[in-house]
């Protein structure tokens, strides 16, 4: 299609028309409409001197029949012609703005040549798209990802065919990791939580005077509760070990937050172990004995191992991971609003000595009443200060809750994909015993059908009776 004869523009071009042919929609255009817009990229083609230059415009040429030939949508050609002939661009509705953003951006046509019927529109719609993209990529995972998490797991289970007793590893550790994996898995679920549960309650009733034991020389003497929670470690590190052991990838297990949770919840109990043989009981320790009794009031947080069993609290914590925008902007706005509000309340009652003493002092009263919690500890006496307080209740009301409703529709995105993770977890074992029956099918299939060949083969060889 190229013309090698000629390389340079006519010296008459300018006074001419040239032919457009966009997908096939062939169109005459006056040189003089063109430059009226020389930074358009049809505009750009009246000031090419080579070869060259003209083929980084177009896709081909004909300068003997002075067409240019373009491989771009035709209907939007349309608008592209009607804003040489009238100078103002419109909006092409069956485009979505991505689409009609970079049609403009290749045919070189700025948006503010935009015509005032389509120029609030379009952006309107632009702005919308902009806010759905940023919703997405603060996701990072939603219901689509769910199938990535499956392929994985998937690939994960791949690797219990190159271990040791495999088949048997693989079970054990979708027993433990699943609850609704098989009725055992049920029960040892149902063990664990018991166990946890019982962990807390020993802890809770540790703290409690009149269920306090002491023996001659005044120390604690709690024997039960002590064989209680000598029962409970002993119950985790069993968990741990298990999960450690049979895990098909020791660098994901460290890597997953409910093993790490694990991991924590029994190391308080060895640190202080070490601690009192090492250096002996908490009253020869001094200072030591508080960080010891920091990592035993750790135990409390035994109760995050419920997670493990429960699709709502891991879908929660997903949500809180995926949602640090959303909780950024909400401690942003309270920080403002506490800022202000604190400030407004210490000037209206610094005077009157109900504890709005400093500005500092007032950022309690400000976080308990724009969180909507009210002590009522410290409380306003004058009208201005009330008036500043009756604000930031209400301001704390709005922007509580602005981010709720995107942090639930999170929540719900990743309940549903733990519940097809966990689908397809049971439906694990399905899978393998229907490929199975597959394979012996056709196993059996082949060999039928070789043993007909030999048997044919056979009776073509020999000679009949």
């Amino acid at each position: 299609m190229v013309n090698k004869t000629l390389n340079y523009w006519d010296p008459d071009f300018e006074d001419d028309v040239i032919n457009i042919n966009v997908g096939g929609l062939r169109r005459r255009l006056s040189s003089s409409a063109l430059s009226k817009f020389p930074d358009t990229r049809l505009g750009r083609l009246l000031s090419c001197d080579s070869e060259e230059s003209i083929l980084q415009l177009c896709d081909d040429y004909d300068v003997s029949a002075r067409e240019f030939y373009f491989d771009r949508n035709p209907g939007f050609f349309l608008y592209v012609l009607h804003f040489y002939q009238t100078g103002k661009l419109h909006v092409m509705e069956e485009l979505c703005v991505f689409s009609f953003c970079q049609e403009i951006e290749y045919w070189g046509i700025n948006e503010f040549f935009l015509d005032s019927c389509c120029s609030y529109r379009y952006h309107e719609r632009k702005l919308e798209s902009r806010h759905h993209n940023w919703d997405e990529e603060s996701e990072v995972s939603s219901v689509d990802t769910s199938p990535d998490e499956i392929s994985d797991f998937n690939h994960d289970l791949l690797r219990y065919s190159t271990l040791h007793c495999g088949n048997l590893r693989k079970r054990l550790w979708l027993t433990m990791e699943n609850p609704g994996y098989s009725i055992p898995s049920k029960l040892f679920s149902f063990v664990s939580i018991s166990v946890v549960l019982a962990s807390i309650a020993a802890t809770c009733i540790h703290s409690m005077e009149e269920y306090q034991l002491f023996d001659e020389d005044g120390n604690l003497d709690d024997s039960v509760l002590q064989k209680l929670e000598y029962f409970c470690i002993a119950w985790f590190t069993f968990e741990v070990t298990a999960r450690l052991l049979l895990a098909p990838n020791r660098k994901k297990f460290f890597k997953h937050p409910l093993n790490l949770i694990d991991i924590i919840s029994v190391l308080p109990f060895y640190f202080t172990l070490v601690v009192d043989l090492i250096f002996g009981s908490e009253s020869e320790l001094g200072n030591v004995s508080k960080v010891v009794q920091v990592f035993r009031l750790m135990r409390i947080f035994r109760v995050l191992k419920l997670a493990r069993h429960s699709t709502g609290l891991r879908s929660l914590g997903a949500t809180l991971k995926h949602s640090y925008r959303e909780v950024g902007i909400l401690l942003l706005y309270l920080a403002v609003g506490v800022s202000v509000f604190s400030g407004v309340a210490y000037t209206a009652e610094k005077d009157e000595e109900a504890g709005f003493d400093t500005i500092p002092a007032c950022w309690w009263w400000g976080t308990v009443s724009m969180t909507t919690v009210g002590y009522g500890d410290v409380v306003p006496v004058t009208v201005a200060g009330k008036l500043a307080a009756s604000g930031c209740i209400l301001g704390g009301i709005l922007v509580v809750a602005l981010p709720i409703t995107i942090i639930f529709n999170k929540f719900s995105h990743f309940y549903r994909r733990q519940k097809a993770l966990e689908a397809a977890v049971r439906n694990s074992d399905r899978r393998e015993v229907e490929d199975s029956e597959t394979c012996r099918s056709q196993e059996s299939e082949v060999l039928s059908e070789a043993f007909q060949r030999v048997d044919d083969l056979t009776r073509n060889i020999l000679p009949a009776h």
